[in-house]
C-alpha cells in the first residue's frame, strides 16, 4: 500500500486543489481542517482521512500526531498549507497576533517535522517535507508584518530540516504570491492586484500543484524555495 501524504489546511482553497490532486492520482491522503463543511464530507467519503486541528490550541499538535501514527506507520510527504491571512489592521491585539501567526506558519510545522520524521523515514521512497510560505517572506509587508515575519520563518525552517534530515527526507519551500482570488474580491482589486506581477493573470492551483509535483519527482532538490510569483520580485 502507498504511503500517505500529510496536507495541513486541506479542505479549502489551495489546500482542497492539491488533495484533489493527490485522490485522482490514486494516492491516499491525510488532511487536517479547522471547520467541518461539507468539503469535508465528500473528502471523507473518497476515502480521505480528515481530522480537525485547530493550530491556534499547542496541545491539538500531540493529538494529531497520535491519530496520524495510529492511521498510518509511514508518510510519503509532508505539505505545510495551514495558514492565516490575519493582519495588524484587523487585529489590535498584536501580542496576540504574532504568537498566532508563529504558531500556526512556523511553530506547528516545526513540531510536526520533529514528530513525524520516523514515518517519513519510514517511506520506501526518498521522502519529502514541503512548506507553503509566501512571496512576502523575500521583502515584508507593511500591512502584514507579522503574518511575513512567521511565513519567513518558516522559510528558514527548510534549510534547517533540509540539513538535518538528508539524505533520507527533502525538505523545501514554495512561495506564492497571488494564485487564485477570492470570491469576495472586487474589480478594481483584481486590476490592481493583477498588476503587480510581470505575468500579469490569475495563474490557479495548479501552478501550486505542479510545483509541488516537480520537488517530489525530483531526487536532487532539497534546502531551496521554489517562488511562484510570475515575476513580481522584478515589478
Amino acid at each position: 500500500m502507498k504511503a500517505p501524504i500529510l496536507i495541513t489546511g486541506g479542505a479549502q482553497r489551495i489546500g482542497l486543489a492539491i488533495t484533489k490532486y493527490f485522490i485522482d492520482q490514486d494516492i491516499p491522503v491525510i488532511i487536517t481542517y479547522r471547520t467541518k463543511h461539507d468539503v469535508v464530507s465528500n473528502l471523507e467519503a473518497q476515502g480521505v482521512k480528515c481530522i480537525q486541528v485547530d493550530f491556534d490550541n499547542p496541545q491539538a499538535i500531540d493529538n494529531l500526531v497520535s491519530q496520524i501514527k495510529a492511521h498510518s506507520p509511514q508518510l510519503r510527504a509532508i505539505i505545510h498549507n495551514a495558514s492565516s491571512w490575519d493582519c495588524e489592521k484587523l487585529n489590535p491585539d498584536h501580542h496576540a497576533l504574532f504568537d498566532n501567526m508563529m504558531q500556526i506558519h512556523a511553530k506547528t510545522p516545526y513540531l510536526l517535522n520533529m514528530a513525524l520524521a520516523p514515518l517519513l523515514k519510514a517511506s520506501n521512497e526518498c521522502a519529502d517535507i514541503v512548506h507553503i510560505t509566501d512571496y512576502v517572506a523575500e521583502k515584508g509587508s507593511p500591512k502584514h508584518i507579522a503574518y511575513a515575519a512567521s511565513k519567513a520563518a518558516l522559510d528558514n525552517l527548510s534549510r534547517s530540516f533540509a540539513a538535518k534530515y538528508a539524505p533520507q527526507i527533502k525538505v523545501n519551500s514554495i512561495a506564492p504570491s497571488l494564485i487564485i482570488f477570492n470570491d469576495h474580491d472586487d474589480a478594481a482589486y483584481r486590476e490592481k492586484t493583477l498588476k503587480k506581477s510581470l505575468m500579469g493573470i490569475e495563474p490557479g492551483c495548479q501552478e501550486v500543484i505542479s510545483a509541488i509535483e516537480l520537488l517530489l519527482n525530483s531526487s536532487y532538490i532539497t534546502g531551496r524555495t521554489l517562488a511562484v510569483d510570475g515575476g513580481r520580485h522584478l515589478k
